[in-house]
């Protein structure tokens, strides 16, 4: 063999080498195929962790424990965990009593970028563990900013206040009409989805460590009326085909909580996930913030009933028959559309309403079992159509040590938000009998 044809059969050699290494990285996106997930060829089904503190956790500024970040990673991996949710916030003031921090976007346009160091740090870790994340990119609630710091910046005032709920509604019912607050969110969008990762030096639509795009967590109409369901319906559509037309390798999903986040409307709920734009559906279970229990979660519990009478209930099972009747509700409406459903967040209080470190978790650890059962149970129906293919309970505390009642600048982070009683729904690794739940399931 001459030297030329010698040279041509490297560059051919070369040239398939190349081919199949871009095939290979193709093949580690998780993509969707009759209903189900997949990851190559191979079907992807999960149990996951919601893990809103990810970026914060991996960045070298306040707040940030990158030792700790690690850590969290090498012990969920050894659970069985492979998928965690994760937020792309926060934005606009900080020190506010009930927001976390640090904020991401304190201004439009104006980013801290050491937490997005952060985020590049923890998608490279994921990487490294064959792991993936749901990434959310807006909050319908006051938590993160959100949908209020958007209407702040579009001249709508100061935010509500949620303990003033129907103030808050009115306010926030804002945010789907207001073209300069979804201008704002859109920008946000650009930003980050087009973003390059400072340590791998890929984009981030070429990371196979992005299960999904995540358009809000939670997202709402804040109103009944039929032109703000129309508005909410219009900007879930626009939000996700300009996503899709930043990034065609990932999954973009809704961050809905179902039914419930809809204003009760199914049709709604429906709408919103047939669009093309939208890969998979999603819902969110809270027994004891939707009020289908009382403020005792042990398995026998004493709990007011609405009319403010004494009862002896048994709140788990009140939970798990609700549990199963509203993931019954939401799956008969939208299965026929042949996507994937997934349980992306469920908590539950700790026994007696209790936050103390070791408390008992029976109710907990019931109702864990309960839900990983439903999920199994429609994962395997034999019917055409989307099936589920995962959940992630809320939330992951790990290794966290709890400072105080509520969250002060700089506890430890907890999957509780700030404003909330820090280790209530968590999961720490120490509550070892709720973690050998998830880790059967997990494993299964």
């Amino acid at each position: 063999m001459n030297k030329s044809a010698i040279f041509a059969f490297l560059l051919c050699l070369c040239s398939l080498c190349a081919c199949n290494q871009s095939a290979n990285t193709e093949s580690e996106f998780v993509t969707v195929k009759d209903g189900k997930f997949f990851r190559g060829d191979k079907e992807y089904r999960y149990i996951g962790a919601n893990f809103w503190y990810g970026a914060i956790l991996g960045s070298e500024g306040r707040g940030g424990n990158r030792e700790r970040l690690l850590k969290e990673l090498d012990l969920m991996k050894e659970t069985g965990i492979t998928t965690i949710r994760v937020l792309v916030g926060a934005d606009g003031r900080d020190c506010l009593g009930r927001h976390i921090s640090p904020i991401l976007q304190s201004q439009p346009g104006e980013y801290n970028d050491t937490i997005l160091l952060g985020l590049d740090f923890l998608l490279s870790e994921l990487e490294k563990r064959e792991m993936t994340a749901t990434l959310y990119l807006n909050n319908a609630w006051e938590w993160s900013g959100g949908y209020g710091a958007y209407l702040e910046w579009a001249g709508c005032g100061q935010a509500a206040d949620p303990e003033d709920w129907d103030a808050f509604v009115k306010y926030h019912s804002q945010f789907v009409k207001n073209d300069s607050a979804k201008t704002f969110a859109a920008n946000h969008v650009k930003h980050i989805v087009s973003r390059t990762n400072s340590i791998t030096g890929k984009p981030y639509s070429e990371s196979p460590a992005i299960l999904a795009w995540e358009l809000a967590n939670e997202p709402r109409a804040f109103a009944g009326d039929s032109i703000t369901k129309a508005c909410f319906a219009q900007w879930v559509k626009d939000q996700a085909s300009l996503i899709k037309s930043l990034d065609a390798n990932h999954l973009v999903t809704t961050g809905s909580e179902g039914i419930w986040g809809c204003e009760l409307d199914a049709d709604l709920f429906r709408q919103i996930h047939s669009y093309p734009e939208i890969d998979f559906i999603c819902i969110h279970i809270w027994p004891y913030n939707w009020h289908w229990i009382g403020p005792v979660s042990g398995p026998i519990a004493e709990a007011k009933d609405i009319n403010g009478s004494t009862s002896m209930i048994d709140s788990v099972d009140t939970a798990i028959k609700k549990t199963a009747e509203y993931i019954d509700l939401c799956y008969q409406k939208v299965y026929d559309l042949n996507k994937p459903m997934v349980l992306e967040e469920f908590g539950y209080p700790r026994d007696n309403y209790s936050v103390t470190p070791g408390t008992p978790t029976i109710g907990r650890d019931r109702y864990y079992q309960a839900v990983f059962w439903l999920v199994d149970m429609y994962r395997e129906m034999d019917v055409t159509g989307g099936k589920f293919v995962g959940c992630s309970f809320w939330g992951w505390g790990g290794l966290a040590s709890q400072l105080h009642y509520k969250w002060q600048p700089w506890d430890d982070y907890t999957c509780d938000p700030a404003f909330e009683e820090q280790g209530l729904n968590s999961v720490f690794a120490a509550d070892s009998s709720t973690m050998r739940i998830i880790r059967e399931f997990a494993n299964n």
